[in-house]
Parts: C-alpha cells; structure tokens; sequence
C-alpha cells in the first residue's frame, strides 16, 4: 500500500521508483501483486505516467488518503435533465463516494475528455470510434418546445413542413449531422432552410427562449420535462426523432464505476410516446 500511494502521489513509476529507492521492476512487481489481490485494476498506465482507476481511489480511501471518488463526464443537456435524480439515488445509497461532473457542450468535446483520462465514464451518444467499452443506457428523444399560446399548441405531433415558416431558436451544442448542423441537416431534408431568431449557448437557455414565443426549439425531452420546461408546450416531431445513448469509459469499469453503470440503466428516463418505428438520428459527426 505503501508503493501504491506513492505511486499516486507522484503521478509516476519512474519518480516513486526513485523516492522509494527500488527499482521499477520491483515496484510494478507490488502494484501487480496488490491489484491481483484486491480483484482489479488500480492504477491506469499512461504513456506519460498514471491516474487513478475507480478502484484505485476505493483502495487510496482505504489506505486513509481519502474519501471515495467518482468522475462522471456528460453532456450539459444530460446533466441537468437526465442526471439530477441518478446522483440523488446514489448519493443515497453511497454517500462516501464523491462524485465530481464534468458538463461539456458537444459529444465530440466528451469524448476527448475521456481519451484524456478527464473521467471514470463519459454519459452522450454513442461514439462514433469507441477507444474502449461502451454501454448502451437508453435513447434520447428530441422534441419541439412552443409557447402555451402558440397555434399549435393544442396538438401532440407535428410534421417538419408544417414549420417551414416558423423562426427558431437555435443552440451552440446543436450536434452535427453529414457535416452540417442537425437543424439545417433535418429541415433541408424536408425541403425548407430554417430560419434562425436566436444562438444560444445552452440548450436551456434555448428551451426558455422558446417557451417566451421567440422562436421553436428542438431539444432533448429529458431536459424540458425534468428541468426547464413547466410552462411550454413539446410536441413530437413526425417521424419522431431520437438518438442512441451510452455510458463509456477507456477500461472496463470496476468497483464504484460498474455500480454506477448498473444504476444508471435501471434509473435512465424511458423514452414514452414513440411510434414503433421512429427515426434514428445519425448523430455522428461528419
């Protein structure tokens, strides 16, 4: 344990070699034999040094370092919409174990911070290149927010023609869809190029735009109905839109990090109201 510490104290095998006066071989040799012991792997090597596992900060607690902790890394619309109630189950259960949340605003920004070893686990879209293991949660519905005022307010789904001459309101986070940005992507499809009223950088700044009436918004379910959008109006786009999301991580997740997996696939919000056949958005950046 004392081998282990150092190691992360110093960030590195070379320099904790050195401040404990063994060899590197000798030292791997007790980090192995510790990991083997405790059923897993507690130290990532990377090519400049090594970060912890989740297993890694559970044994650094019980070496008296610490408390427990957990990075999660996730989309801001996920964040505030989806995660609230995860956390609050978790923290129930696990009140010992920190978590630290890392928001980002594009799935291309999540993904870095996972290679980068920014986080234990990355909640988004499924990636497009995986660098290790993904597990798919659930799916992401994307609705149309309008005010209570608004003419079609009263109906449940709408068609993409039928908004033609409608201004929207558009998000920097908006993703990107064959090398254009989806709004621009699923409007030209339909045969019409969106008017944009607004940019926003948040997507719930753009929910609350919309529900103002100064424009539609297209943003994901989860963080209308959870977060921001008590008084607006969502309709369902027809053929309805939704994308694929996962929890991913570089390794495979143990100890802290495999519970939390676990939980979010029993918490996740289902996805409610779709038609059988809805259609899947090729989220994947271009």
């Amino acid at each position: 344990m004392e081998y282990f510490v150092t190691v992360v104290q110093e960030a590195s095998f070379t320099r904790a070699a050195d401040a404990l006066h063994v060899t590197q071989s000798a030292l791997s040799h007790q980090i192995k034999a510790l990991e083997k012991e405790v059923g897993g792997a507690l130290l990532e090597r990377l090519p400049r040094g090594a970060r912890l596992t989740p297993m890694g900060r559970a044994a650094r607690a019980a070496a008296g370092a610490e408390g427990g902790e957990l990075h999660i890394a996730a989309l801001h619309s996920i964040a505030v919409g989806a995660l609230p109630d995860v956390f609050a189950r978790w923290r129930a259960d696990r009140p010992r174990v920190l978590l630290r949340l890392h928001e980002y605003a594009t799935a291309e920004a999540l993904e870095d911070a996972v290679r980068r070893g920014t986080a234990d686990l990355a909640i988004g879209p499924e990636p497009a290149e995986p660098a290790g293991t993904v597990v798919p949660i659930g799916a992401e519905e994307i609705v149309l927010v309008v005010p209570f005022d608004d003419r079609l307010a009263g109906r449940s789904t709408v068609t993409l023609p039928e908004l033609a001459d409608r201004a929207w309101v558009r998000c920097a986070m908006e993703p990107v869809v064959h090398g254009a940005r989806f709004l621009d992507w699923a409007c030209g499809r339909a045969g019409f190029t969106p008017r944009t009223a607004v940019w926003t950088e948040q997507s719930s700044t753009a929910v609350r735009m919309a529900a103002a009436g100064v424009g539609v918004c297209a943003a994901p379910a989860h963080i209308v109905r959870g977060a921001v959008g008590e008084d607006c109006v969502l309709l369902t786009p027809d053929p309805s839109w939704r994308r694929p999301l996962a929890v991913y991580a570089r390794t495979e997740p143990t100890g802290a990090a495999a519970a939390f997996v676990d939980l979010l696939r029993t918490r996740w919000p289902a996805v409610s109201g779709l038609p059988e056949r809805p259609e899947r958005l090729p989220l994947t950046p271009a």
